[in-house]
């Protein structure tokens, strides 16, 4: 399969049962989702790429028609690499919550995360070349204070979308922006919500569950990613 720098040799390995906060933007700041079939496919291909078995087109046609989201999200996987605790897709970058399973497991993941979703991007919108900006990035999650605010940080990246200012604490109607928090189909948070849903399978909430304790509440998830923000150099 071709590669498009999705990533080179790390000089600092992943360790196995650490938790990791990942995170990865477009090539010159460019948007990686135009519409809805693109975020959609990268949610399908984080449970499919989530196995160490090849993705294969197979996973994404059934028939003469393409599966929808529930029918891939029904596949079976053998051997997951990472337990994804948590995601937020941007238009220009997401973030990933990842636990190493395996040795190799989040560099196995990632690898076939990039390429995969570089193919498909780069086929259906006529493009050549990396999507990705080089390397994705990884900070070790080492302390459960560290844990606790990186989760509500991915959880609440979007808030950007509706509230430009609230990493310094500027919220013009916080019940607006906690609903829209909730309903923002392309993120974890509803997955801690009691919303029931197909892509609910993406993410091992229990495994996070274990380490936090508590499902998130809407009002400290903005503050704990506020400090998370003012605190770690967050390149998105």
């Amino acid at each position: 399969m071709v590669q498009f720098n999705i990533m080179t040799e790390r000089t600092t390995p992943f360790i196995v049962d650490e938790w990791y906060h990942c995170y990865n933007r477009g090539v010159d700041k460019r948007h990686i989702f135009m519409d809805k079939n693109d975020y959609e496919r990268f949610l399908m291909l984080l449970y499919a790429c989530n196995d160490a078995k090849p993705v294969h087109v197979s996973n994404f046609e059934q028939g003469n028609r393409s599966k929808t989201m529930s029918d891939l999200l029904l596949i079976h996987r053998k051997r997951p690499l990472v337990n994804i605790g948590a995601y937020n897709l941007m238009p220009n970058h997401n973030h990933l919550l990842l636990h190493e399973r395996c040795e190799g497991g989040i560099t196995s993941f990632m690898r076939k995360l990039g390429t995969a979703y570089t193919m498909y991007f780069n086929i259906r919108h006529e493009r050549t070349g990396s999507l990705f900006q080089g390397t994705f990035k990884a900070k070790h999650i080492d302390t459960d204070q560290y844990f606790s605010r990186a989760l509500s940080y991915i959880h609440a990246n979007h808030a950007e979308l509706r509230e430009p200012k609230w990493k310094q604490g500027l919220v013009r109607n916080e019940p607006d922006l906690k609903k829209f928090l909730v309903e923002y189909r392309y993120s974890s948070l509803a997955d801690y919500s009691n919303v029931n849903r197909p892509e609910s399978v993406i993410v091992n909430t229990n495994a996070v569950l274990v380490i936090a304790e508590t499902r998130p509440d809407l009002r400290e998830v903005l503050e704990e990613a506020q400090i998370y923000a003012r605190d770690y150099d967050i390149e998105k």
